[in-house]
């Protein structure tokens, strides 16, 4: 059993990894209704699973809170990468190449005091 944390944006996923039957649970939901049979996201989660040939060979687990949907799943995505890489460090050639265990750092720039937003001013007004 491995265990890797995923982040992205402010989503936190953490990834449990097990020999099994391919079966990927998120918050203890399946895959599919989680991510409302969104097949993009899907895709997403699966990819570097995909990538090695591995699909059905291990059973995930996967804790995620924070952020949207989009970023948890690119979170569970890094998570995933992380394990397989963890289980198998000939694994990472393939997942280096393809981007899968580079983290994503962009986030939500902090608001400043005089500003609406981040960036946006009131309507400036000369008289």
């Amino acid at each position: 059993m491995i265990i890797t944390l995923g982040r992205r944006k402010e989503a936190t996923a953490k990834v449990q990894i097990l020999k099994g039957s391919g079966r990927i649970l998120i918050n203890k939901a399946d895959m599919n209704s989680y991510i409302q049979n969104n097949l993009i996201y899907r895709s997403l989660i699966c990819k570097p699973l995909e990538n090695l040939g591995v699909i059905r060979n291990y059973n995930i687990n996967i804790n995620v809170h924070g952020g949207g949907l989009k970023a948890q799943t690119e979170a569970v995505q890094l998570g995933i990468a992380k394990g397989l890489y963890k289980l198998n460090y000939s694994y990472q050639k393939s997942l280096k190449s393809k981007g899968y265990l580079r983290r994503d750092s962009r986030s939500k720039e902090r608001r400043k005091y005089g500003l609406k937003k981040a960036r946006k001013a009131p309507q400036f007004s000369k008289r």
